[in-house]
């Protein structure tokens, strides 16, 4: 592995993504993506018998499902990087329980799938793995009640709000195969430009995912148009303008091959999602889903996937803190 410049890691033997799996919810799949599921779940419990519990059996269907597909038991991944939106990484730490699996717990918030993606890719490509898996998911009710009022108060959303979705993914990293294989990681900076509105996650993050991604195009000597697709998540409706405001004004237009897993997920003019989706259920599904089908299928060539998150807490927001942002991008090349 090596550096080029002050944060892009390029990998000398690139980790092929072997094997992915999204699940989803019912509104999820209610969606325009809804053929991209492995499965949707029309009960918001998942059979279990509280939110959360809902939110650890996502990810360790995603996990089952993802290493079904690779041909993989349990005992054949040497470590698994996953992270979710609940206090001490909770629906990971019992979603992987009983897995036997060496575990690596995360949080990075919404940018938590581009982390856990970043971290398993340098460990396979440094040969400290053979396989490793990336997870990571999010519950709309469990986020609810932790981050903001319960279901129950029936609170009033603003426009620049955004839908916590219920989703997991997961992506099944090996030194061997023909899948798409991550090339690079760009890891991000905290960035925290003053924001404290919590219904407008988008503005808080945006200002991260153009210090990520401009480091990156610095680092590799690339353009923009390297890519078939620069896809971040989750800055929603929001957040995406702004991102394309600021690359505008350093002269660069990068409206055409820009998308959000946030305005991808929803349909927002039917389901009501208002400024689209967040949680890092979003870009995992999203990501696990319809991106890496469309990659094996040849649609999708070169992606940059530039997941974004809030580094904020009830705690932090209630004693008057700004809300810091952070970006993780990974680079996936196909063969």
């Amino acid at each position: 592995m090596g550096r080029i410049g002050r944060q892009t890691i390029t990998l000398d033997n690139p980790p092929v993504i072997q094997a992915f799996a999204a699940v989803a919810g019912k509104k999820e799949g209610e969606g325009p993506l809804s053929d991209s599921f492995d499965l949707v779940f029309q009960d918001s419990f998942f059979g279990q018998e509280t939110w959360e519990k809902a939110e650890s059996a996502m990810l360790n269907r995603a996990l089952a499902l993802a290493l079904g597909k690779a041909g993989l038991d349990y005992k054949d991944v040497d470590c698994v990087f996953s992270g979710d939106l609940l206090n001490q990484c909770a629906g990971s730490a019992f979603g992987i329980r009983g897995t036997d699996i060496p575990f690596f717990g995360l949080y990075g918030a919404c940018s938590t799938m581009a982390e856990s993606l970043a971290l398993a890719s340098m460990t396979v490509s440094a040969g400290y793995a053979n396989n490793a898996a990336a997870v990571t998911g999010s519950h709309f009710c469990s986020a609810e009640r932790q981050f903001r009022m319960p279901l129950e108060y029936g609170g009033q959303r603003t426009p620049t709000a955004q839908w916590t979705v219920t989703g997991a993914g997961c992506a099944v990293l090996s030194r061997q195969g023909a899948g798409p294989k991550i090339t690079c990681v760009t890891p991000g900076r905290i960035v925290d430009l003053g924001i404290k509105d919590l219904s407008n996650m988008g503005a808080a993050m945006a200002p991260a995912a153009f210090d990520t991604l401009y480091s990156h195009f610095s680092d590799t000597g690339r353009a923009p148009d390297y890519y078939d697709l620069i896809l971040t998540g989750d800055l929603g409706l929001v957040g995406s303008g702004i991102l394309r405001d600021m690359f505008y004004r350093e002269g660069v237009n990068i409206s055409g091959i820009h998308n959000d897993c946030g305005l991808m997920i929803f349909d927002r003019e039917k389901q009501d999602a208002h400024a689209g989706g967040s949680g890092c259920g979003c870009s995992a599904s999203v990501l696990c889903g319809e991106i890496m089908r469309k990659m094996r299928q040849g649609g999708l060539k070169k992606v940059l996937f530039a997941a974004t998150g809030a580094l904020m807490s009830p705690v932090t927001s209630m004693q008057g803190e700004s809300i810091p942002g952070i970006c993780c991008a990974v680079s996936i090349e196909g063969e």
